[in-house]
């Protein structure tokens, strides 16, 4: 499988807003930003962004807004971004129900960018506030994140370490809240415990100098506290590659801790199903379990 240079999704997305999250790209001169097409049919692109160093938001925006936004963060194991599968796919979907969807490209966390492990979560903080930021998100009453395998551990990650100081200022932009407002997680990779981790992911984050506190650090089950998001879960119980008691870890310590949580186990779906791998299945009715809820828990947050 080849690949092939691309400097920004506007390439693809000429009709959407493609906003950089920096004002510079990161300086990595040994990578050159590529994608993989790993898909046949034309009609069905499943194109993987790698070697990430210029991370961007794509605006999808409904025709009927609901004021709700979604910062959506696709999976690919900590090596890549699965753009279409988990990104645009769903944000196509997610329009049809009034939600503006921001799909997001981010660093990954062992290609040497200086923060390490914490690169993803860094981008993702300045992701939401420069939504927040934008213009058009005085339409917007909620913020919110949605991540996807891999993409979930930081869509969690920035549920439970928000708050967490890890650049320097660029702009007005980064005056503005990094909490989410609710979080939803798809068969995400949460724990980094050896008896149910996604040994890739794994790899990735901690490499193979991992020790205690780095293992607990990206537990995100070991991480959950009060101030914590409503959140919404959802996994298939066949899912070999990330195993769903990654999932029912970390609604057991949201439990534990008294926060809003909805999960959903299917016992069909395998792994990174999205959109295109649900049909005929039963799971294929996760956009409208997800819209039901977000609709539900906003309003509660209104009230």
């Amino acid at each position: 499988m080849s690949t092939e240079p691309i400097i920004s999704m506007r390439t693809w997305f000429p009709d959407q807003l493609v906003i950089p999250l920096w004002p510079e790209p990161d300086a990595m001169p040994e990578m050159q930003q590529c994608y993989q097409e790993r898909s046949s049919d034309p009609e069905r692109p499943d194109r993987a962004v790698l070697n990430i160093t210029r991370p961007e938001i794509v605006v999808f925006k409904p025709e009927h807004p609901n004021g709700i936004g979604i910062l959506l963060l696709p999976g690919g194991g900590y090596q890549r971004v699965a753009v279409d599968r988990e990104g645009t796919d769903t944000a196509r979907v997610l329009n049809k129900a009034g939600f503006t969807v921001f799909v997001m490209t981010y660093r990954m966390p062992n290609e040497g960018h200086y923060l390490g492990p914490l690169t993803p979560l860094a981008d993702a903080q300045r992701a939401i506030r420069l939504i927040r930021y934008l213009p058009a998100a005085h339409y917007l009453s909620h913020v919110g994140v949605l991540g996807f395998s891999a993409g979930g551990h930081v869509a969690a990650s920035l549920a439970l370490q928000y708050a967490k100081n890890l650049y320097p200022a660029q702009d007005r932009a980064d005056s503005l809240e990094t909490r989410p407002d609710f979080c939803a997680l798809m068969y995400p990779v949460i724990s980094m415990d050896s008896t149910i981790a996604h040994v890739g992911s794994k790899t990735e984050l901690l490499g193979s100098l991992e020790n205690d506190e780095d293992i607990t650090l990206f537990s995100l089950e070991k991480q959950v506290s009060v101030s914590v998001a409503p959140c919404f879960i959802l996994h298939a119980s066949d899912d070999e590659s990330v195993v769903a008691e990654n999932s029912i870890v970390f609604w057991q310590a949201l439990r534990e801790y008294g926060i809003a949580a909805e999960m959903h186990l299917f016992e069909k779906g395998g792994h990174g199903f999205g959109i295109q791998g649900t049909e005929g299945l039963p799971v294929a009715m996760w956009p409208e379990l997800l819209a039901d809820w977000l609709q539900k828990c906003c309003q509660e947050c209104v009230g």
